[in-house]
């Protein structure tokens, strides 16, 4: 009798990011890329689901998030680079370039992206999400390392004056994304106020993609059943809630 292995289920999701990921599946299956590299990998929750579909690379500098990202990934057949952008070897072009909840963790953002689109092959795409909008940075932004949110037009034109076209910008998160937002700004709030020394961003940014992540089986299955509907939900109103994800093309 021949027992077939069963494949490992993929890595749970936080709530924000199952909203975030419904845009991003729907995406990924449209492009139908056969190479992906992933800048800022975290803990390889997307990744594990990218590596399923393409040839998978992920780059992630933090060593507690690349060990388990590498755990999760190269079971799969994709690999995880210890590093930054700066890791990947020199002269590789990818079908897909993604980096989510990265940009907006970094001081120069504008010298980011027109490194990472130079990483996607001439007439390749290139996936990132960002928190939305500019008037919305809160106590939850701060402790997490953010340098600032995006406004759609503004993210539009940072794409476009990377040297990409066919920019496509949605807004993902309505109604949940509220409310998760501010139950996120009451913790972070009182987490600032008992600090001693206000860390620098980047020092918030070194935990970000550790910080508040699902690890139990029964909470990831809930958070997974509880999250369906508002994923179904949000698609009603792609210019309204908490998030951007975005997709464009370098020009071939």
């Amino acid at each position: 009798m021949v027992t077939l292995e069963q494949p490992a289920p993929a890595p749970p999701l936080a709530p924000r990011a199952w909203l975030r990921w419904d845009l991003v599946d729907r995406m990924v299956r449209d492009l139908a890329p056969g190479t992906v590299l992933e800048i800022g990998c975290g803990q390889g929750a997307f990744g594990a689901r990218l590596a399923a579909r393409a040839a998978y690379t992920g780059v992630e500098p933090d060593d507690a998030a690349y060990e388990v990202a590498r755990d999760r990934i190269e079971p799969l057949g994709g690999q995880v680079i210890h590093g930054t952008d700066g890791a990947v070897p020199a002269g590789s072009t990818f079908d897909l370039v993604c980096f989510f909840e990265v940009l907006e963790h970094l001081d120069d953002d504008v010298a980011a992206l027109e490194r990472w689109v130079r990483l996607a092959r001439p007439g390749g795409s290139v996936l990132l999400s960002v928190p939305a909008f500019a008037r919305r940075f809160a106590p939850m932004d701060v402790q997490a390392g953010h340098h600032r949110r995006y406004d759609p037009a503004d993210l539009r034109r940072a794409l476009l004056a990377a040297g990409l076209e066919d920019v496509r910008v949605v807004v993902y998160g309505w109604p949940l994304g509220y409310a998760l937002e501010t139950v996120r700004n009451r913790v972070s709030r009182r987490a600032l106020a008992q600090l001693e020394r206000m860390p620098s961003p980047e020092e918030f940014t070194a935990a970000s993609g550790r910080t508040l992540q699902p690890t139990r089986p029964l909470l990831s299955a809930s958070i997974a059943a509880a999250t369906l509907p508002f994923r179904w939900l949000q698609r009603l109103a792609p210019t309204r809630g908490t998030g951007l994800v975005a997709v464009a093309r370098r020009p071939a």
